[in-house]
């Protein structure tokens, strides 16, 4: 074996199995030679079936007849897998025979003697030899250059180490360049002012590398896209495509892995060389978790990890550019927290990018771009929509505005209602409506009270989310929902969570007031107040007997920790204090509703009969709210910074309805 120059084995390999069975299939003529006395004495004893005669070549093909066959066969060597093969098709045996005339004097002769002789004879036309070896030349050459496509173009293709099987270690990642038309520019990407901005920069650095290198500074070599699910960091990125006008590589983190030891890094040195080749030019690696954990956490694949090797080379070749080089490489994440530091060094990624949950006005411009397909209705309000949509991404929004659209073609209609886009939100989150769904008597009358203890609490409390409607319409898995537009905010005092607890609490407080008995239905309920009770403890220190203390790990490098971070005293003192809290808020919830059990029946019985009520119905029962909060200012007091890292649902008004 010569590694630098050609490889002979394949040739060799396949000239051998060619000459070995060449024989039996292409151009080898198997059937035995027989004279003409042979051939009369075996077609006199009945076992010649037919025998076909070229005038040209004096020669004559003799085929047997089945039983003779077989019995030929029988003789033959059974261990020879190639002795029945073609006998079907080819002669039996080649005659050779002299003069024509008499030899068909002969043939006749026979047959009138011996009338149960149906041997019959055929004419064959002369084939030139020429034709033959042309014929067999063909078809040699067609298998040889099947062969070398198979063996060598395929095999041989793929660069690095890992490239000897079907281009394994070929880079897998798509090519979009000037002959790739790209749609999506910055203007198809609402909102997001503040990444788009920085990303915007990314694209001038390409176009315009001598403006920034002249006065000696150096090109970002690396842009990474932070944030949750569906905020648009993969859209960002296929906006620089657009806009860029420069070569742009696409793929994702898994794309590196296979089951092959070497193969990532091999796929990282070709992806890197294309783009060197190609500069200026973008990387972008979408999902680069994958590939980018921190190294030595939680490993149990032994001493040689493919995931490793891929982020060693890696890191190799993002700091290896010169600064003549202008390759940018942009990665996006949702879980920046799990990355490793080498990679989000200076040098290597020297840009994070925050990609955030839109705001209010943002997500108006993100309805703007959605609905320019959509019929819609005079009615539909885009900021109203933008006002009932707080906390949804990019990515749910373009869902409200596609399934208001199936809506509104579900029940024939013209246009997309108002309607239409409530009844899609309440669809994507409550889940689909069970109207037919079979309850007790009973149990809608203990969901009723339920859903309107809820109700009363958030309506009594000042500092609770403003109530928009209430419903004991089975949606989902839940048998009721009462549904609140959570004020956004970025500090959160200790009044307002504990007044949202309290009225998470209503619904229960509400069945032990009216049925003096609880029930299962408030699971959900109970969930999200102990994991607020339990981030009030341990992570913001709004307690005062475990005092401002937080046990809250930014780095993320508690979970590998099988340790708390605090002694059992401590553990007793947390567990202690979060019940304290969450039953002081439920004996306060059960005080109110008992202050006002009589509104609690009106509102019950109003949702028993309506199934569905509005704010304009609390109104009617309750008057107005004491407080305005556009208008009255509120007490601050122990504000606090929320992290943007901790679960949403655990700082903030609840997304979701509350559930029974």
């Amino acid at each position: 074996m010569n590694n630098k120059g050609f490889n002979w084995f394949f040739p060799i390999a396949i000239i051998a199995l060619l000459l070995f069975f060449g024989s039996n299939f292409l151009g080898g003529d198997n059937a035995k030679t027989i004279d003409e006395d042979a051939f009369f004495r075996e077609m006199q004893a009945g076992k010649v079936q037919n025998v076909l005669i070229d005038k040209q070549s004096q020669k004559a093909e003799v085929f047997l007849t089945k039983a003779a066959k077989t019995a030929t066969v029988k003789k033959e060597d059974k261990t020879n897998p190639f002795s029945n093969l073609g006998m079907s098709s080819k002669a039996d045996y080649s005659l050779k025979y002299g003069d024509l005339q008499l030899f068909l004097e002969k043939f006749e002769t026979i047959k009138k003697d011996n009338p149960a002789i149906k041997t019959s004879k055929d004419y064959a036309e002369g084939k030139s030899p020429f034709t033959e070896i042309l014929f067999s030349a063909l078809i040699w050459i067609a298998i040889l250059g099947l062969f070398y496509f198979i063996l060598f173009r395929k095999m041989g293709s793929g660069g690095g180490p890992g490239g000897q099987i079907f281009s394994i270690g070929k880079s897998k990642a798509k090519l979009f360049d000037e002959k790739e038309k790209i749609q999506t520019t910055f203007k198809d990407v609402a909102g997001l002012e503040g990444a788009k901005e920085e990303v915007q920069e990314v694209v001038d650095f390409l176009k315009n590398s001598e403006k920034y290198t002249k006065l000696g500074g150096k090109i970002p070599k690396g842009v990474l896209l932070v944030g949750p699910p569906g905020t648009g960091k993969t859209l960002l990125a296929k906006a620089v495509a657009g806009e860029a006008k420069v070569p742009f590589f696409s793929l994702s983190g898994s794309d590196f892995v296979e089951m092959f030891v070497g193969v990532g890094a091999s796929r990282v040195r070709d992806l890197f060389a294309q783009a060197k080749a190609k500069s200026p030019a973008i990387i972008f690696i979408d999902e680069i978790d994958a590939i980018g954990r921190a190294r030595g956490k939680n490993n149990f694949s032994g001493g040689n990890d493919e995931r490793e090797n891929t982020l060693n080379q890696l890191l190799t070749e993002m700091d290896g550019f010169g600064t003549d080089v202008n390759v940018i490489v942009m990665a996006a994440t949702n879980r920046a927290d799990i990355l490793d530091k080498a990679l989000m060094r200076a040098g290597r990624f020297d840009r994070s990018v925050y990609v955030d949950l839109p705001e209010l006005h943002e997500r108006r411009e993100i309805f703007d771009v959605h609905l320019k397909k959509i019929k819609l209705d005079d009615t539909v309000d885009r900021d109203f929509l933008a006002k009932q949509t707080p906390g949804f991404s990019g990515a749910d929004i373009a869902n409200v505005c596609n399934e208001a659209a199936l809506i509104a073609a579900r029940n024939s209609h013209e246009f997309v209602t108002k309607q239409d886009f409530l009844d899609a939100v309440d669809r994507i989150i409550g889940g689909l409506e069970k109207k037919n769904m079979a309850i007790k008597p009973s149990e809608k009358k203990r969901v009723a009270f339920h859903e309107a203890g809820h109700a009363t609490i958030s309506w009594l409390v000042e500092h609770a989310s403003p109530l928009l409607k209430v419903t004991i319409v089975p949606r989902g898995r839940s048998l009721g929902a009462a549904w609140y537009l959570p004020e956004e905010r970025q500090l959160t005092t200790t009044e307002q969570m504990l007044d949202e607890m309290c009225a998470t609490l209503g619904g229960r407080a509400a069945e032990q007031v009216i049925f003096n008995n609880i029930s299962t239905g408030a699971l959900s309920d109970l969930e999200t107040v102990t994991k607020r009770a339990q981030a009030m403890v341990t992570i913001y220190g709004l307690s005062p007997n475990i005092g401002n203390i937080s046990y809250y790990d930014s780095s993320g490098q508690s979970e590998y920790n099988f340790g708390k971070p605090y002694s059992e005293a401590t553990a007793s003192k947390i567990d202690a204090e979060i019940k304290m809290i969450i039953e002081n808020q439920y004996e306060r919830a059960v005080r109110i509703l008992t202050e006002n059990k009589d509104k609690l029946d009106a509102l019950a019985n109003k949702l028993l009969e309506k199934e569905v009520i509005f704010r304009e119905d609390l109104e009617d029962i309750f008057g107005k709210r004491a407080w305005d909060p556009e208008l009255t200012e509120r007490p601050v007091t122990n504000t606090i910074s929320l992290n943007e890292k901790v679960e949403e649902g655990e700082i903030q008004a609840p997304e979701s309805p509350t559930q029974i």
